[in-house]
């Protein structure tokens, strides 16, 4: 425990770390909520029970289309305007995202009523756009206010901070939702405006640090977005681990299907769904809290490795689970062995990037795991129609313990990393 309070605590001294941490918290919380509403319309309300497994993937498809093409642009973006007026702006838009589902879920407002699920697909890739510009910015926002030797640290507590958010939003969504056993979509949309809005105040509540030190180079857009991309590319460490989570995310999208699986293998309702949803989330702050005292430094490319089989392992534990506890454990150790990747990776980016890059990587980084995310639900809905809801499940997680095979023959290395001559 004297670790914790010598070196982990230590970074929320830093009060603009505080503000960011609880700005992203509230950010994130409204962004799950909304995010689990809009499946559980679109599964009970919307879709036909046959093409459920489908729609729920169009959703991932249609935020990630955008979200790609605009990647490139938010990077360039991040990296040659100031990030937090980035994401004020980004957030203020997904503001009025939510303003527009509730208006078109309240039975009393029937300005927006006749575009239905029209409205929530609409909502869903303006998202994606917005997201791109937020995702380049946010990390390379939060290096800007912290020293380098807590970079590791900010990493694990961003990525609690995102977790618990993620965890609270699916259950309060699904709670709301089926309060009284009937849709209440509009009080869940009205919920995602609140905070919203608490996120925009922490923000503005943070110094502005400015425009990101330059090389000294003056260079095009197409110019810019080439050098980040060779940056990548040429090193070899970050794209090793940049492919895991790529893959991983991409082959055991299991959570897409959730509100399927919860109804047609466990028959269950949207607050199971919304505790279901959460699990990863859950499992993925107590792996953080003991990051935080055993952190994955000097083993860390052992440590990710053998983080990916295991959440290719348990991906296939919750595709034969018939039973809620069952699904619920599963699902709460993939996150779990999720973060300890995500934790690597984002130390890995931030301990090897110039200030000056960093919305570019971020921007290349958030289509490798990002993007990746929405297209894994795409690849699940498509499978899940082809070859049955399970099957799909287990064969994405056979695919992803290949995939880390894969990727340990190409490049020996990666299970050597540590962190620690990294800084």
């Amino acid at each position: 425990m004297s670790f914790l309070k010598s070196e982990s605590l230590q970074i929320f001294k830093i009060k603009e770390f505080r503000l960011f941490v609880t700005a992203r918290f509230f950010l994130t919380l409204a962004i799950q909520m909304q995010f689990a509403t809009i499946s559980l319309q679109v599964y009970y309300e919307y879709a036909k029970k046959e093409d459920a497994e489908l729609m729920l993937g169009f959703i991932g498809l249609t935020e990630a289309v955008p979200f790609i093409i605009t990647s490139f642009f938010s990077g360039y973006s991040a990296d040659h305007f100031p990030r937090k007026r980035i994401i004020l702006i980004g957030v203020f838009c997904l503001l009025l995202g939510a303003v527009f589902l509730y208006c078109n879920s309240e039975p009393l407002i029937n300005l927006l009523k006749g575009m239905g699920i029209h409205a929530l697909f609409v909502i869903v890739f303006l998202f994606g756009i917005i997201r791109s510009f937020l995702a380049a910015s946010m990390h390379p926002f939060m290096s800007q206010i912290i020293p380098r030797n807590l970079y590791t640290h900010s990493a694990t507590w961003n990525s609690t901070a995102w977790h618990v958010g993620a965890i609270l939003g699916p259950v309060v969504g699904g709670i709301i939702y089926g309060y009284n056993d009937s849709f209440n979509a509009n009080w869940c949309h009205l919920t995602e405006i609140v905070l919203f809005a608490l996120s925009i105040l922490f923000i503005l509540l943070i110094n502005n640090k400015g425009v990101p030190n330059t090389s000294g180079e003056k260079e095009s857009m197409v110019q810019s977005m080439k050098v980040g991309l060779n940056f990548v590319f040429k090193n070899k460490l970050l794209l090793s681990a940049l492919s895991l989570d790529l893959f991983a995310v991409l082959l055991g999208g299991a959570v897409a299907m959730l509100p399927s699986f919860n109804d047609k293998v466990l028959h269950l309702g949207p607050q199971a769904y919304g505790w279901l949803r959460t699990a990863p989330a859950i499992g993925a702050v107590v792996m953080a809290f003991i990051m935080m005292v055993i952190p994955p430094s000097k083993k860390a490319g052992i440590a990710l490795l053998w983080s990916v089989v295991a959440f290719g392992v348990f991906t296939i534990l919750f595709g034969i689970s018939t039973e809620f506890w069952l699904a619920f454990t599963a699902l709460f150790m993939t996150g779990a062995f999720d973060n300890v990747s995500v934790v690597v990776r984002h130390s890995i980016m931030q301990l090897t990037t110039p200030d000056h890059m960093r919305g570019r990587v971020s921007a290349i980084n958030s289509i490798f795991i990002g993007s990746s995310n929405e297209l894994g639900a795409a690849e699940s809905g498509i499978t899940a129609n082809w070859f049955g809801l399970v099957p799909s499940i287990i064969l994405g997680g056979v695919l992803t313990i290949g995939v880390v095979l894969g990727v340990n023959k190409l490049d020996p290395k990666l299970k050597k990393l540590d962190l620690g001559k990294l800084q």
